[in-house]
């Protein structure tokens, strides 16, 4: 069996053969590389026998978006283009921000103004222009003509029914699977992963297919959508249909938060033999809080919805107790700080003596109980 052919170039494009950026120089910050965390003890709570967490909040800026971030810039740059847009509520936007800063040209995102103020200072502390819509929709409709009239670079999908990101830069996640490939010594046997427009899940599938066609490996492993409102479920059981929607509305995992199913999503779970599940606001933070407490990894809101599906899954029959399952963990829990520390309790002050240290960690241990 052959090994993956690397290069010595930077982050993920020692893959550079099986991304679409020729002989080029590229543009990075060194991204991807991210460790494989095993979670022993929250396998053994919901009864599996292998899990991971795939930790993409050590990428540069915190994000799996990064891996998007450096293919498409790059392409940009071959083109000789100067200013790059890019619509966004966070993760996509501050990584974009990033890597045009690292290639020297013009960024400007398109946010809305309900994301959390440090995803705004994010952006702006990377020196993209960066301004907010009051709809959602209404960053597509001025995205749209810029990229049209101007000539912008889109970084991200500005059309509705929506279709995905740059399609250059969502096959800088394929490299995922070829990491995952090279840590475990083979493919898992599933992958979880928050889904919105699915670009991530249909890059990964690509890659685990590449895998198979380089005689690597002979599977593909099973890909899962964890999601707040289930359009992804729907799809699986109805089949694939442009513009369906599902009730929607404001969720603590608003990076994923999307009313509506991509085809490439789909055809990535479905092509897969994979599935779909959703968790609301409580799972979701509470699953935050126990994969921080009892592991130590902060994730973000929406990454954490992959381990408040996993008992649903288990139930279902999706995932068995034998499986090898990795949970891909997008982006860090530092990133919305406030949703968080709205679910803690206050830090107590204490008078500094024994005894009043005492009486609150004898009232913590209650509480816990």
């Amino acid at each position: 069996m052959r090994g993956l052919e690397t290069t010595d170039d930077p982050g993920i494009f020692r893959y550079r053969s099986l991304l679409p950026i020729g002989d080029s120089s590229v543009v990075s910050l060194h991204e991807g590389g991210t460790p494989l965390i095993p979670i022993a003890g929250t396998a053994e709570r919901v009864g599996l026998t292998s899990l991971f967490v795939k930790d993409e909040s050590r990428n540069p800026t915190w994000s799996y978006k990064d891996r998007l971030a450096a293919v498409a810039v790059t392409k940009a740059v071959q083109q000789g283009r100067d200013t790059i847009v890019v619509s966004s509520t966070g993760n996509h936007g501050a990584a974009v921000a990033a890597y045009a800063a690292r290639a020297g040209i013009r960024c400007v995102v398109l946010t809305v103004a309900s994301v959390p103020q440090a995803m705004k200072t994010l952006m702006q502390s990377y020196g993209a222009d960066t301004v907010a819509l009051e709809k959602p929709t209404d960053r597509w409709v001025l995205m749209r003509q810029l990229v049209e009239e101007r000539g912008w670079v889109p970084m991200s999908g500005f059309v509705g029914p929506p279709s995905g990101s740059n399609p250059f830069g969502c096959e800088g996640y394929k490299s995922i699977a070829y990491e995952l490939h090279a840590q475990l010594g083979d493919v898992p046997d599933a992958v979880v992963a928050p889904v919105a427009y699915g670009d991530a899940v249909a890059a990964m599938h690509r890659g685990f297919l590449d895998l198979v066609e380089l005689g690597l490996t002979s599977r593909v492993p099973r890909i899962i959508a964890a999601e707040p409102f289930g359009p992804y479920e729907q799809a699986l059981r109805t089949g694939f249909q442009a513009g369906a929607t599902v009730p929607a509305g404001s969720t603590v995992a608003f990076s994923i938060g999307t009313p509506s199913a991509t085809w490439q999503g789909w055809n990535a779970l479905a092509q897969s033999g994979g599935a779909a599940a959703s968790a609301d606001d409580g799972e979701t933070m509470a699953a935050q809080h126990a994969l921080a407490s009892d592991e130590g990894i902060f994730l973000e809101a929406s990454s954490a919805t992959t381990v408040a599906v996993l008992p649903k899954l288990i139930q279902r029959g999706v995932v068995s107790a034998s499986d090898a399952v990795v949970l891909l963990g997008t982006s860090t829990g530092l990133k919305d700080v406030p949703t968080t520390a709205a679910t803690l309790p206050p830090v107590p002050v204490i008078e500094p003596t024994i005894a009043a240290l005492d009486r609150v960690l004898a009232g913590a241990a209650a509480a816990r109980a």
